[in-house]
């Protein structure tokens, strides 16, 4: 199956319209569903205690992106395979372009990324079952 980025489309933001804003945008959700699968609650989850929000530089993105494949052999990901392609495009748009500073404009792209995750995942992937507790934005897995 294929990634489908056309959810893109109805972002007017500039940032968002970069390859790096994509590939922010994306990095976002990847981590967010490796995040969401470490622990019962998001809060808990390791990598969520190593992301800083609202001060990520770039070389932090790929330091933590870097260590995606191991996370999911670690923690066993039940899509494993789709945060694989989602890694890979993420990874395709970051190197594609020159942005290496992520500023407000992609720690704010990263921001809503990670706590939509699962919406967006169902825009990438809408051929994807996914379990209902996994359905509902990231709000709900920290209660």
């Amino acid at each position: 199956m294929c990634v489908k980025l056309d959810f893109f489309d109805r972002f007017s933001d500039p940032y968002v319209q970069t390859d790096a804003g994509r590939g922010v945008f994306l990095s976002g959700i990847v981590l967010s569903i490796v995040a969401s699968q470490q622990a019962e609650n998001l809060l808990d989850a390791p990598l969520f205690k190593q992301i800083s929000f609202g001060r990520m530089q770039m070389r932090d993105l790929e330091k933590l992106l870097s260590r995606v494949p191991e996370l999911s052999k670690a923690y066993h990901l039940e899509n494993a395979g789709r945060v694989a392609q989602l890694l890979g495009t993420a990874g395709d748009l970051l190197l594609s372009d020159k942005g290496k500073d992520l500023g407000v404009d992609g720690n704010f792209a990263f921001a809503i990324a990670f706590v939509n995750a699962w919406r967006y995942y169902k825009d990438i992937f809408p051929e994807e079952k996914i379990a209902p507790s996994e359905s509902n934005d990231l709000d709900a897995k920290t209660e």
